[in-house]
């Protein structure tokens, strides 16, 4: 019976750990998503003053700029130890996704400022309005296997 007494507190011991590193791991993520914030929204109102200015070159500037600075967001998430637990890997492939995801967008604009005739910029416009429309299932794609893998490790994300 002391055996089965002194179980308890070991397994209780080991997924606390479990969900510490899981709870890390993800904190990690976030805190890099978090991170870019403030710098997408300065980025997207420049954006918009420069095309309504007509400052092509300028937005391409800025542009290229955020392109690189979620660039090494998505190389830190790329050369994060991922943890032996439960959907770990879906959910650094799912991050790295989003964040790949997000590199277009800015990827898109440099060329949409770059195109050298208004037919061109018009096709790279057209082809922003597409990536955008898929934000909403690449965000839900990683924010579902963000959940999934909290829920495999005993941990709860805060709203």
């Amino acid at each position: 019976m002391k055996k089965l007494l002194f179980l308890v507190p070991v397994i209780f011991l080991v997924c606390s750990c479990k969900s510490k590193t899981a709870l890390d791991f993800s904190e990690k993520i976030v805190q890099k998503e978090k991170s870019l914030g403030d710098d997408i929204k300065n980025t997207e109102s420049r954006v918009k003053d420069f095309i309504l200015a007509g400052k092509f070159d300028s937005m391409a500037v800025v542009s290229t700029k955020m392109e690189g600075l979620i660039n090494e967001k998505l190389n830190e998430i790329k050369g994060m130890q991922t943890p032996d637990l439960k959907f770990a890997d879906d959910f650094k492939r799912h991050a790295m996704e989003y964040f790949a995801y997000m590199k277009k967008i800015y990827t898109g604009y440099v060329k949409y400022a770059k195109a050298e005739t208004d037919e061109l910029r018009q096709k790279e416009y057209e082809n922003i309005q597409d990536m955008v429309s898929q934000k909403d299932n690449v965000l839900r794609t990683m924010r579902d296997s963000q959940n999934k893998f909290a829920k495999a490790n005993g941990f709860k994300l805060k709203g």
